[in-house]
């Protein structure tokens, strides 16, 4: 990193919510009981899917893999911002680098996560005959280690980029945790350059998977209502929805937030945005595969009757 970035800025200030500075206790234990609920929840299911033998199939073994990238996802922004809100605002300058490549290197995972989960399902309905022979163990295996390997690409160079720039216009990030815009918007040379690259990182990670989402369920829909009795429909296209559900929560955020516009960029807009994406959509996944989830119940009442 440059000689000037070091001299000019050696922290950050995270301004976070403190433009509320009389809910700050208030919103610091809000989050902390998200925080816990969400860190136990992910580690609920990681067990639920280690101690069910009819759990391990391709389908929960990534759904363990996506709640392994929550819990880092939460660790790696949560702590800090409740840091933050009981007054203590600054980041060091290369703490603030590391915060925002873990930030992007698990972002990055969890969407291709998210494609490989449609992968699979793509695969059971569309080719149940072949499913055992295409989804074999070794291949979710390297499909979870290609989406680590993407995440580590897309953070370390994105990262590298990023803290290059000069910044010289203030330490102040207006956000809760070092995301990439408000950080662009405090370089004092031309950005152009780091922003193309933003949005050409943003479509990698982004709409490349969106993609192969999409062409997985438009096969699949097409599966069930040209080969599926009317009968069979409704239990079939549940065992997808929970997943839809959770790829609109998590992929519509950041998709809005990354994709649109930088005149279109409020401060207030930006958090909310950043607060659905980072804190409420990993509380929220847990609960929405669990509780649309009939393996899941099962596996949760047979552990609770173990238990008993």
């Amino acid at each position: 990193m440059e000689r000037e970035n070091q001299t000019i800025i050696i922290e950050f200030i995270l301004v976070g919510f403190s433009s509320v500075l009389q809910l700050q206790y208030f919103l610091f234990m809000i989050f902390l009981c998200i925080f816990m609920i969400s860190l136990l929840a992910h580690m609920f299911i990681i067990l639920l899917y280690r101690f069910s033998p009819n759990l391990h199939t391709p389908m929960y073994f990534f759904l363990a893999n996506f709640s392994i990238v929550e819990i880092c996802y939460a660790l790696t922004i949560s702590p800090k911002m409740l840091v933050n809100l009981s007054q203590h605002k600054s980041i060091s300058f290369y703490g603030c680098a590391v915060q925002m490549c873990c930030y992007l290197l698990l972002a990055s995972a969890e969407c291709y996560m998210l494609a490989a989960m449609a992968y699979d399902r793509y695969n059971a309905i569309c080719h149940p005959l072949l499913y055992n022979n295409i989804m074999r163990k070794i291949v979710c295996i390297r499909l979870v280690i290609g989406c680590w390997l993407i995440g580590a690409m897309v953070g370390v160079v994105q990262t590298k980029l990023i803290f290059s720039l000069p910044f010289c216009r203030s330490n102040k990030i207006n956000n809760f945790y070092c995301d990439i815009p408000p950080l662009i918007s405090l370089a004092c040379n031309n950005t152009q350059f780091n922003e193309i690259i933003m949005l050409i990182i943003t479509f990698i990670i982004i709409v490349g998977p969106f993609i192969v989402i999409v062409i997985s369920y438009a096969n699949i829909i097409w599966t069930i209502l040209k080969h599926h009795p009317a009968g069979m429909r409704k239990k079939t296209f549940s065992t997808c929805t929970s997943h839809l559900i959770v790829v609109c929560l998590s992929g519509g955020s950041s998709t809005i937030m990354y994709l649109r516009p930088k005149s279109s960029y409020g401060m207030n807009e930006e958090k909310f945005l950043s607060l659905l994406y980072a804190i409420i959509a990993p509380l929220m996944n847990p609960f929405i595969y669990s509780l649309r989830n009939n393996d899941v119940k099962k596996a949760v009442k047979k552990v609770m009757c173990d238990i008993k």
